[in-house]
């Protein structure tokens, strides 16, 4: 496939400008914050962001093989989950791809007619987006459980504290 060939000869580039586009999304101080700082304690999405882009785009070039990409992947969505983006501001970044290869590649796409391993191209990436979606739907409906038990633990203690509410093992221990 050529445009595998042109797409690994142009990785750095692509990988840096989708990474641009990436950072687009948020407020320009943090994103220049992200792209400065490597310290993955200081800037725990910078860090993730800069580290999985790469391997995740070249792992994307070997096809579509949901086990191997998902790593990468949950590790940018997880990212986006907890920063309460939309659903389809969380899985957008996979789109931009498509608009950073075809200006990345646009004048070796036309002269050479690639168009046709374009739209396969193009075909990976939306099923890359499904399974972004689905990774990001996992990743929200673990945030509500984990808000839902935490507030489920506070009710109940505050009914313990106010007396309306006891342990069954104190009960049973009181009985005897």
């Amino acid at each position: 496939m050529v445009l595998k060939n042109l797409l690994i000869q142009k990785k750095a580039a692509i990988s840096k400008r989708w990474l641009d586009m990436i950072l687009e999304a948020y407020p320009p101080e943090a994103a220049k914050f992200f792209k400065q700082e490597g310290n993955r304690f200081a800037n725990p999405v910078g860090y993730t962001l800069l580290r999985e882009i790469e391997p995740f785009y070249m792992e994307l070039l070997e096809g579509l093989d949901a086990e191997k990409i998902s790593p990468f992947l949950d590790r940018i969505i997880r990212i986006r989950a907890i920063q309460d983006f939309s659903p389809s501001q969380a899985v957008a970044f996979v789109y931009s791809l498509k608009k950073v290869i075809r200006e990345e590649l646009a004048m070796e796409i036309h002269e050479r007619r690639l168009y046709e391993d374009l739209l396969k191209f193009d075909s990976r990436i939306d099923e890359l987006a499904l399974i972004a979606f689905d990774i990001y739907m996992q990743c929200r409906e673990k945030i509500y459980e984990i808000r839902v038990d935490e507030v489920r633990n506070r009710v109940f203690s505050l009914l313990k504290r106010a007396n309306l509410i006891s342990d069954i093992s104190e009960e049973c221990e009181q009985k005897m």
